[in-house]
């Protein structure tokens, strides 16, 4: 399967961004000084928690080692319409290498798809972002649509190849008790009348 890269920071970078974030998290007086945690459980790990203009950070400290592991973001997209910028939120993640494939990541996707929260995938993603969103797959429902001029299209479960290529195409991932038919009708995204009576009620 061909699969649209995103483009990966420097791994001396990634240290010092990290670095810097984990002083701030750790800085009395600020912003991120002492922010809650939410119920993930993971052995070791702490994941703090920070909503900001509509989007959601979660930040994982090492508490052991007294380091922050990495970063995880739902953020909105300036490519969707207010409607439905209410029920979709984009992820983009880092975290150092020696935390990675390590199961982080999708604990946290995990506890936001739980609270009936839905994803949509952006434009590229990381080879692991797309073998995560495969993986989720076997517990969530997962779509393609079209999004474009600010108008989603349900594309169906399955796509061809050269249609997934298209940077027009997105995945979404449905949340717990949420259904297509509910989606559609809270984002107004159009389902082609060939494809309607193939969806469930």
């Amino acid at each position: 399967m061909e699969l649209r890269i995103d483009v990966q920071l420097p791994l001396s970078e990634l240290e010092k961004e990290l670095d810097t974030l984990n002083r701030r998290l750790n800085q009395p007086g600020d912003i991120l000084y002492d922010l809650p945690c939410i119920d993930i459980n993971f052995p070791g790990l702490a994941f703090r928690y920070r909503e900001a203009d509509g989007e959601h950070y979660i930040y994982v400290e090492d508490l052991k080692h007294r380091c922050l592991a990495g970063y995880t973001v739902f953020n909105r997209l300036i490519e969707l319409n207010r409607r439905q910028d209410k029920h979709l939120r984009a992820t983009h993640s880092k975290y150092a290498p020696a935390y990675q494939r390590r199961g982080i990541a999708s604990a946290i996707y995990r506890w936001w798809l739980d609270a009936g929260n839905c994803l949509i995938s952006g434009a590229r993603q990381s080879a692991g972002a797309h073998a995560l969103w495969h993986s989720l797959n076997k517990h969530y429902d997962l779509i393609y649509v079209d999004l474009r001029d600010k108008t989603l299209r349900y594309l169906g479960r399955e796509i061809s190849n050269q249609i997934r290529e298209d940077l027009h195409t997105r995945m979404i991932m449905l949340g717990k008790n949420r259904d297509l038919v509910g989606l559609a009708e809270h984002t107004e995204m159009a389902i082609p009348l060939e494809m309607q009576s193939c969806i469930e009620n």
